[in-house]
């Protein structure tokens, strides 16, 4: 990736991190950079590319243990969520970003593919491995939107509370995956 093209990647972050996405524009980024918003569109031809560059650039593993690729389902799964759960609120409206995202790269598409691989090691179909990979990635997303939005009291539900009602309604989903193997 370029240089400029990171710069103004990095600077629609910290922007995203102070305004949330719905003051995110290509007009205050530019504002931000010091530049037309007609230069943005050089590195991203449109608001959309711009933030599904956001979602991989955040998404993409920077040298955090990865799950072994020969770890159960479960953990997998389990350890994928946490993450994308953590990434998502690091970032000020982080589940409201990830669901605009239109167009996943080869390493998003490798990482659904590879757990979809984990299942059906297990003895799962291949049918029946996507719709779970899919159920589990929309929990995730769906659990963390509702986080994010209702920007609770911490005092009412701390984060640990938080934590733990996210592990559970995680863990049910993958006592009906569990269900589902032979």
């Amino acid at each position: 990736m370029g240089e400029r093209r990171t710069e103004v990647l990095r600077a629609a972050i910290e922007l995203l991190d102070e305004v949330g996405i719905d003051g995110l524009t290509m007009r205050l980024l530019a504002s931000r950079l010091g530049v037309r918003a007609s230069a943005l569109y050089r590195h991203y031809p449109s608001k959309q590319a711009l933030l599904d560059a956001m979602v991989v650039h955040l998404s993409t593993p920077r040298g955090e243990a990865r799950t072994p690729a020969d770890a159960p389902w479960d953990e997998q799964l389990r350890r994928t969520a946490g993450s994308l759960r953590q990434l998502m609120l690091a970032h000020r409206d982080g589940a409201r970003l990830m669901s605009t995202f239109h167009t996943p790269g080869p390493e998003a598409a490798a990482g659904f593919h590879d757990l979809v691989g984990a299942l059906v090691a297990a003895g799962t179909t291949p049918d029946a491995a996507v719709t779970a990979v899919d159920t589990v990635l929309a929990y995730v997303n769906g659990h963390t939107l509702e986080e994010q939005a209702r920007k609770t009291d911490a005092s009412a539900w701390p984060g640990h509370r938080r934590d733990l009602a996210f592990d559970n309604g995680l863990e049910l989903i993958l006592t009906g995956i569990r269900a589902t193997l032979p």
